[in-house]
Formats: structure tokens, sequence, C-alpha cells
């Protein structure tokens, strides 16, 4: 479907068939807030079995054939060996992400922290990511920086901001051809009076200034009440410097709840920008992640979860009649504009995405088939010993 096609079934079913939505390692081990971490049942002990739970989530949704990695979380002896087992199961590495904040020495900021120590343990380690993007054939290296001051006079601003471009930069140089970087930003959290990164503008002013290869990352979580994602997206895109995702929802600061489940009219909101500007297909470059933290629901009907409230918000993104909106936009019809987004939201898509699921030779309810499948009863058994993983570990 082009942007001036009539939707149609056939047309919104090919789409969704290409999409691709990546979950992450670290959503499949326990999680919680900053005052407990809850352990469940079943849950994986190293990233191997984070794998095999990852591609479970593909075998039943047929659209997330890639797993993110956290590092050091899931650290290994040898990426090469773990790529190779992600394949054995059907699945892929994605994304590396880098870890530059719970280590002690980061309590003043990583890479611009005042110490010249700090800062060239906190690059060493981001390029450490690139020699594991090199080992598991990794695209691209996400940046997470929770860098920032909590009073007024505590740091220099502007030269925080020299301190990050320089180990941006040299991170930058270090990437090969086909990888790129991309660069998250948050309003706050951990720091409360200035964030290095703390939105979208400073996040593209960097990868402007970095090159192609730099790539703006939107965490839908990550933004003040009431900011327009759609825009920033709209805007992103424009300047050719959207490069992914995180995909999660919030109600009041970084919540990490399932994706859509908080706002699911700005989900669908989002994705008709992506329709809007063809950005669905994988050729365009776009990351869709998932990263979310499952505190008190079960681990992989959740993700499953996550992953079907994706797919219905792109299906009704799809359904929007582009020309009808164009005409209605065109002739300052205010109302029948709103009315022609209104109605492709209002359209109840489960039953299309039954049907593209049956036709796809998966079962149409993926989370009824898991419930069936017997597997939480068996990795419940299989992982009674050991340490399970979690954030850290």
């Amino acid at each position: 479907m082009t942007q001036t096609d009539a939707p149609t079934e056939e047309g919104v079913k090919q789409a969704l068939r290409a999409q691709r939505i990546e979950t992450p390692s670290w959503a499949y081990a326990n999680s919680g807030t900053r005052f407990r971490v809850f352990p469940q049942e079943g849950v994986p002990r190293n990233p191997y079995e984070k794998i095999a739970d990852a591609a479970t989530v593909h075998r039943l949704t047929g659209v997330a054939p890639t797993v993110a990695l956290h590092i050091p979380w899931d650290q290994v002896d040898d990426y090469a060996a773990l790529a190779k087992h992600a394949t054995d199961l059907g699945v892929a590495l994605g994304t590396i992400n880098s870890n530059v904040f719970q280590d002690p020495d980061y309590m003043l900021g990583s890479v611009t922290n005042p110490d010249p120590r700090v800062r060239r343990k906190a690059t060493d380690h981001l390029l450490t990511c690139v020699d594991i993007m090199d080992a598991t054939g990794s695209r691209d290296l996400k940046l997470w920086f929770s860098d920032g001051t909590n009073y007024p006079g505590q740091d220099d601003i502007r030269a925080r901001q020299d301190r990050l471009a320089a180990a941006l930069r040299e991170v930058h140089g270090r990437l090969g051809p086909n990888q790129r970087m991309l660069l998250e930003y948050k309003l706050f959290e951990p720091a409360f009076y200035t964030t290095d990164v703390p939105d979208w503008g400073t996040a593209y002013a960097h990868c402007l200034e970095l090159g192609p290869k730099a790539q703006v990352v939107i965490d839908t979580g990550h933004h003040a009440p009431g900011t327009n994602i759609e825009f920033i997206v709209a805007f992103l895109l424009r300047a050719g410097k959207l490069g992914a995702f995180d995909f999660n929802s919030r109600f009041y600061a970084d919540d990490d709840l399932m994706v859509g489940s908080a706002d699911p009219f700005q989900l669908f909101r989002i994705m008709h920008e992506i329709v809007r500007g063809d950005a669905l297909r994988p050729e365009a470059g776009i990351a869709f992640m998932l990263d979310q933290c499952h505190n008190i629901e079960p681990k992989i009907p959740a993700i499953i979860r996550s992953v079907l409230n994706v797919q219905e918000a792109t299906a009704k993104a799809l359904l929007v009649d582009a020309a009808a909106l164009a005409a209605a936009q065109q002739a300052g019809d205010v109302l029948g504009a709103n009315a022609v987004l209104m109605d492709a939201y209002n359209t109840d898509v489960r039953p299309l995405l039954a049907e593209l699921r049956a036709e796809m030779g998966l079962d149409p309810d993926p989370i009824a088939a898991y419930a069936r499948s017997g597997y939480f009863e068996r990795i419940r058994a299989e992982r009674a010993d050991g340490q399970q993983a979690g954030w850290g570990a």
C-alpha cells in the first residue's frame, strides 16, 4: 500500500505480513520497581533461555524474529555461539543495548562524568558493544544515558554536552559500514535537575552532527505529559533521522507498561504517521522494538499481548483512507478529516488479524495457543533451580 492507495483488506494484510517487531531479552527476566524486583516461576536463568522464550513468541506471532540484548546483562563468553543458538531456534539477535548506568563509577555520569577515567571506562564499554555487534551480526547499537545532575551548579552543563559529543563521535567512528548508532532520550530520572539527553531535539542535534549512521530512538514512555509524540515521529521521518522505537506505555512517568495499554489511540496516531511516511516496510530501516518490564504480569503472555497491540494499531493505521483524508484536509473540512481517522481507529481489526494468522499457518489466538502449548509448565519445571535472570543479571 502507498499513501494514496485506498485501503483494501489484502493490502492491509500484505503490509502486516511484512511487519517486524523486536522483543527485548530483559523483558523475559525478573523485573520490578525501584522498591522491589518480583520473582516469577519459569524465568530464564541465562541469555540462552531468554532467547528460547523470544523464539516461542515468534513462533506464535510470526512477526517477532529478532531479540535485543542488553550488555552486560546478557554477557556470554562466545557471542557467535549465542547467535547460532538463536538461529537454530528460528530467530536472530537484534539490537545491542549498552549499559553505562549501573556501575558505581557512574554515580555522577558515564560519558559526561567530570572524571576522565570514568568517561574512558564508559566509552570503552560502548566500543565493546560494537565488538559484540560484529560477532552477532547486529545492525544497531542503542545508547541510553542516565547522565545528568541533581542540583544547580553541580557541573558545567555545556561541558557535559562537549563530553557527550566526544564520546558519541568516537563510537560513531568505530561503526562498520552496515551498522548504526541509535540515540535514546529521556525527560528525567535518575537525574532530576538536568538530563544530558532529555528530549528528541537534543538527540536529533547530536545525530545530525554525527552523520547518517546516527539515528534517534523514540521511547514512547520518555516524554512529558501531553507531549504530541506523533509530531516528533513526523518531524524525524521527514528529516530522515528516525531510527527506532522503544514501545511501551505510561500513565505518570516512565512506567514501562505494555504498549497500547494506557493510550491505544496514541499508539494508533503514531502508527498512522509511520504509514503516512511509508516507513512501515523493513527496508525503511525503522526498528520497532518493545522496551517493557512486566513486573506483575506473566512474562511471555505479556510480550505476546504487546506484539498484538502493535499489530492492531498498525492495522487500523493501514485502514485510514488516505485519499479521503487528503481531500478533507485540502478542503479545510476539519470534522471530515477527523472522521476519516476516527473511522479507521474505531474499526475492530481483530477478525482481520485472526484471519491473517490463519493464512500464515499460525493459531488465530496466540495467547490461547501459548496457554495450550504446555511451554510454561515445561520451563517452570526445567528452571526451578539456579539463579534467575533479572535487572543486572
